[in-house]
């Protein structure tokens, strides 16, 4: 059963706590990304999983086998590392055999593993070459089937494409979101990239700060986002904020002293609001918030404008295109029902914790 239980599991460097009592249960076949800001605590927690890194408190079980004293090479999982970590002077077949010839598996086991994934992943007219005739993308590939040919419980997948170009990096997302709908082996995939986490995963943990925020399919915390943090880090662009008291039930007056006339919302009696609503959520129309645009950025299927409303800027997706100019007034309205309520805080700093982890 590759299923993998996560119970109350810290993870202290001396007096420095960074991972505080995190929970997850993942089923078998399921698909997990972990995403969060770099120093979040991600790639630690794989790297527990993974037995790289010792536990300081609670437990980890793959299976219903606890496997905190587990070596990694017994624990029957596969990890594919950000930097491919191939032998160069092994060609494409030696290198995705090599763990095996280790385990003393017989030669013709190996082999017809070893074609079997290069079959899976296009790799059969490269079995030859070594690392350095390959393409970036070709390596990874090479990577993944090093980890196919165990057949294991469990794949860990740390930060894979972060060393791949943006082109090759939607390739690549779409060749592993294949993969998993083959072989359904159970996935845990670290990425601070929240486009990949909701494009590949059947749940995506958020965490932030050594603690898990939400968790959850993608496209619910996409729509409920359980706080500031989740709703500024999940979605690009991400979602706009505005933040000010409700001096009457409807009305959200802001630093500056706008009033905004508001549908009736989940308050839950706080006086002091963050309202948070996504940009392809706001409407350019005749009447409504009054805003000045700075920037129109087309790319073609949709244009994209940033404006200045009340002190704050304000991101807007439009479908298809527009002739809105710069220092052009416009009006901008929405459905009540995709406006969103928080606690007033500072919002995170998303161009932060969008950095390469």
């Amino acid at each position: 059963m590759g299923t993998v239980h996560i119970r109350d599991v810290r993870k202290s460097y001396g007096a420095v706590e960074v991972l505080h009592g995190v929970s997850i249960d993942i089923e078998d076949g399921e698909f997990v990304a972990l995403v969060g800001p770099s120093g979040c605590g991600k790639s630690t927690l794989l790297r527990m999983i993974a037995g790289l890194e010792d536990i300081t408190g609670g437990e980890i079980l793959i299976g219903d086998r606890v496997v905190n004293g587990v070596a990694p090479k017994d624990r029957d999982i596969a990890m594919v590392f950000q930097n491919y970590a191939l032998y160069p002077h092994k060609n494409v077949r030696e290198n995705m055999g090599f763990a095996l010839r280790q385990r003393r598996v017989a030669k013709s086991e190996i082999a017809e593993r070893v074609d079997n994934a290069a079959r899976i992943l296009g790799l059969e007219p490269l079995l030859d070459r070594k690392p350095r005739q390959l393409s970036g993308g070709q390596r990874q590939r090479v990577a993944m089937g090093r980890a196919i040919v165990r057949d294991p419980n469990v794949f860990l997948f740390d930060e894979p494409l972060s060393n791949l170009d943006a082109k090759l990096r939607v390739q690549m997302r779409s060749e592993i979101k294949e993969l998993h709908q083959r072989l359904k082996t159970t996935t845990i995939y670290v990425t601070h990239d929240q486009i990949e986490a909701m494009t590949l995963a059947d749940r995506v943990v958020v965490m932030n700060g050594g603690v898990i925020e939400q968790e959850g399919p993608p496209l619910e915390l996409y729509d409920n986002p359980a706080s500031l943090f989740v709703a500024a880090f999940i979605g690009s662009p991400p979602m706009n904020f505005l933040e000010g008291d409700l001096v009457q039930p409807t009305v959200l007056q802001l630093q500056d002293g706008t009033r905004l006339n508001l549908p009736v919302g989940d308050r839950k009696g706080r006086p002091r609001v963050t309202i948070g609503i996504r940009p392809e959520h706001l409407t350019v129309a005749q009447s409504g918030w009054p805003a000045t645009v700075s920037v129109v950025e087309p790319t073609g299927s949709e244009t994209q404008i940033t404006a200045r409303f009340a002190g704050h800027l304000i991101r807007v997706i439009m479908r298809g295109r527009t002739s809105v100019r710069p220092d052009e007034t416009i009006h901008l309205t929405f459905d009540e029902r995709n406006l969103h309520f928080f606690d007033a805080a500072p919002v995170p700093e998303v161009a932060e914790m969008e950095d390469v982890a």
